[in-house]
């Protein structure tokens, strides 16, 4: 703006004279008001001034007649009432500067200050100026919030409403660079909460629906923006209504507090009821004891500079009266808050996580009430920032979200708590312990951050789940804590050798560092019990769902009836009778280090007899190699090489050579010592394989269910693949899952792979979703 000289801008403020006297020396008549320069200026001065290149963009306005200038104090940066401009009631002729009446009382009551001289504005241009001034932005303030309209935010079953933060942005209807802050309201139903907000954020529009039926009309939780203030104003359901879900609707109470900056508890009664109290003192140790981690998580995942949790939303309470006196009034010595904090210690609540609690009351004789008061209160609040800075509405929308993901689902009936408002069956696991009954402490949903479950209390053994550990003693010892399970091989050995042993020697305990630690049967008197030699017990909780109890000898009968399936799927690909061919595989699997497998004897080793298919192959106890009967028909005791002092089928040159001790080796010794306990049982097996393998399919059939391991699911139940959801028929079969013990089809389970947790140390069929796991681990 550039100022030019007029003839007729003088004497139009004959009172107001040059403040700057940078041109003038103070005696020229004012005709600009710079804001930025906070001074009345002439012309001369105006356009000297503010030719300067710092000052040249400075807004100035031209005077007109009857002009009252602001207060200097007030418009400053200093100001004692930021954002609130006052007009001048004095100048002070010796500071030079234009005080309002508050100002000119408090810079000019004492000291030399009083004796300044002044000039006295008209009193009546000023109260019309103000008053003019206040119609103004009360108008302007209602034309701001004309277009304002609520939204459901979050449903009665607790489920929100809004489905990103551009869906939160859009429907508030503000900028998506604007920060602002959370003001939500909670109190009784009926009290007037909706109305509430009607008329202290948009001048009486009824923005939240109001009514005057006896049902609550607000069902959930509604949002709107103020534009005015640049605050989400969110409104509640009324507590003590009669409603569903109580449980439910209540904890969606307290996710509302927590990401709220100021609460209204609003209450419309002759004196403060104890509900008032038990509320805030509940909610309170609840946002402590269950939110503030969950909000510090949501603070490091938007990364801000102050923690969501430092401290709790302000709250006011507004207490509306008839026929009683506000709080305090009868002690005008005593503040309102001291005695509301005396009622908490009196109920025994503490509402620590508060950061401030202020009382506002009005009491109204004549309706309609009057909430200017309110909100005077709210604004002065809401300008502090110290605990509570304005914050981007996607942070809002993003701790909403956090907080409902962690804590939702029913409520059961039978775990309703009635001595709190917030008892903590609304915020924890609700599983329970199988075993003793103890309930789970983590919150709810921990399991979506992979943290088990917990109990506060020891658990008790319980045969029904046999929930007793074993951890390796010599590991506990080096300050390593591994658990190990009974099992019916070792991880090193294949599954008929294993099984093998496990008939011979009995169950094993399998240590990942020191390996085989354990055999039950390893002697065959005096065995020890593993707890008093190599392992550390320890009663460990069972909760629904998992199955970590489960030991590996419950799944042998199961490992045989795999065996089985593969021999009788061999005999069908090699085409071969049965008997011979089960007979032969069977041999190579459990057959000695030093003997030569089946498949590569093909004639007699002594007389060069080829072998047919049905020609039985016999091999030489002492030298390993393949014979006919007729020159393998004699017996003798092979004990070097491990078959003790019994006579064992031998050769005719390895008989005839008898007095000769053979050259075996320690470590051949020791690596023949398992395979023959495998051989040996695999001999008492191969005398009844001949009678069962011809009905094969048979006895697969009878005893699929009684070895059937305890995790997997029974066939019955299984309908449809639970994968694919195909159904099942007799041309599509099912298949367990050796992780999860679900039932597949083959398409869906097709994968092989080692699931130790199971106790199925080799290659096992697995579903896709387990095979993606690390070590296979069940999937829920």
């Amino acid at each position: 703006m550039s100022a030019q000289t007029c003839p007729a801008d003088k004497g139009l403020n004959p009172g107001l004279m040059c403040q700057e006297s940078y041109a003038c020396s103070g005696a020229d008549e004012a005709v600009f008001e710079c804001d930025e320069c906070c001074s009345l200026q002439c012309l001369r001065c105006e356009e000297e001034l503010h030719r300067q290149e710092r000052l040249r963009n400075h807004e100035r306005i031209r005077l007109k007649p009857g002009h009252v200038p602001y207060c200097d104090p007030c418009k400053g940066p200093n100001g004692h009432s930021p954002g609130v401009r006052q007009r001048a009631a004095v100048r002070c002729q010796t500071c030079k500067i234009n005080l309002c009446l508050e100002c000119q009382k408090r810079t000019h009551s004492g000291g030399n200050k009083r004796r300044h001289p002044v000039t006295v504005y008209h009193v009546a241009k000023v109260q019309g100026l103000l008053e003019e001034e206040e119609l103004d932005e009360e108008t302007r303030r209602k034309k701001m919030t004309e277009k304002v309209v609520s939204f459901l935010l979050v449903d009665e079953n607790e489920e929100i409403q809004v489905t990103n933060e551009e869906d939160f942005i859009r429907k508030l209807d503000c900028k998506p660079d604007q920060h602002l802050k959370v003001v939500s309201i909670f109190g009784n139903t009926g009290d007037g909460k909706s109305h509430t907000l009607n008329h202290t954020f948009f001048y009486g529009r009824e923005v939240f629906k109001t009514s005057p039926a006896q049902e609550s009309c607000t069902v959930g939780v509604w949002a709107a923006y103020d534009p005015v203030h640049k605050v989400a104003v969110i409104d509640t359901e009324g507590l003590l209504g009669a409603t569903v879900n109580l449980s439910q609707r209540t904890r969606l109470l307290l996710k509302v507090l927590a990401i709220s900056d100021l609460v209204i508890y609003r209450t419309h009664a002759d004196r403060l009821h104890n509900d008032l109290f038990k509320f805030l003192g509940d909610a309170s140790e609840a946002y402590l004891k269950h939110f503030t981690k969950e909000l510090k998580a949501t603070t490091a995942r938007c990364g801000l500079d102050v923690p969501l949790s430092t401290l709790g939303p302000a709250v006011i309470i507004f207490h509306e009266t008839v026929h009683t006196q506000l709080l305090g009034s009868d002690h005008p010595s005593e503040v309102p808050e001291k005695l509301i904090q005396d009622r908490f210690r009196k109920l025994g609540r503490f509402p620590e996580a508060f950061s401030s609690i202020h009382y506002k009351g009005t009491r109204t004789y004549n309706p309609p009430t009057d909430f200017s008061g309110l909100r005077r209160a709210l604004e002065q609040q809401l300008e502090n920032n110290t605990t509570r800075s304005p914050r981007h509405p996607g942070v809002i929308f993003k701790a909403l979200k956090a907080l409902s993901d962690r804590f939702s689902g029913e409520i059961p009936d039978d775990q309703m708590a009635h001595s709190s408002f917030f008892p903590d069956e609304y915020f924890t696991c609700s599983s329970l312990c199988l075993s003793c009954g103890a309930g789970c402490k983590n919150s709810m949903n921990h399991g979506k951050e992979g943290v088990p479950h917990e109990a506060k209390s020891r658990c008790r053994y319980s045969h029904q789940y046999d929930n007793r550990v074993y951890t390796c003693k010599a590991c506990y010892e080096r300050g390593k804590e591994v658990s190990v399970v009974p099992k019916t091989s070792a991880s090193t050995d294949s599954p008929w050798m294993g099984l093998a042993k496990y008939a011979w020697s009995g169950y094993v305990i399998e240590c990942p560092n020191c390996g085989v630690v354990y055999r039950s049967r390893q002697y065959w008197f005096g065995n020890q019990d593993p707890v008093d030699t190599v392992v550390r017990t320890e009663i460990v909780h069972v909760w629904p769902g998992t199955d970590g109890f489960l030991k590996d000898n419950n799944n042998a009968a199961q490992r045989l009836l795999d065996g089985m399936n593969f021999m009788a799927q061999s005999v069908s690909e090699l085409s071969l009778g049965p008997t011979k061919a089960v007979t032969s595989w069977l041999t190579d699997q459990i057959a000695p280090a030093y003997w030569r497998p089946n498949s590569q004897i093909l004639s007699c080793n002594k007389c060069a007899t080829s072998f047919k298919d049905n020609d039985t192959k016999h091999h030489c106890r002492a030298c390993g190699e393949g014979f006919c009967d007729s020159c393998s028909s004699k017996t003798r005791p092979v004990p070097e090489r491990g078959w003790g002092p019994a006579p064992v089928r031998v050769c005719d040159n390895c008989y005839e050579a008898r007095n000769v001790q053979l050259d075996v080796t320690e470590a051949q010794a020791d690596d023949e010592g398992g395979t023959l306990i495998a051989r040996k049982v695999g001999e008492a097996v191969q005398s009844t394989l001949g009678a069962v393998v011809t009905a094969i399919d048979i006895p697969l059939g009878l005893v699929k269910d009684a070895a059937r391991p305890a995790y997997w699911v029974p066939d019955h139940e299984i309908l449809h693949c639970h994968s694919c959801r195909k159904e099942f028929s007799i041309k599509l079969s099912k298949h367990h899952c050796r992780a999860c013990g679900q039932g597949f089809c083959d398409e869906c389970s097709h994968d092989r792979r080692a699931v130790p947790s199971r106790g199925w140390d080799h290659p096992v069929r697995v579903c896709f979703n387990c095979n993606k796991k690390p070590e296979a681990a069940p999937c829920p």
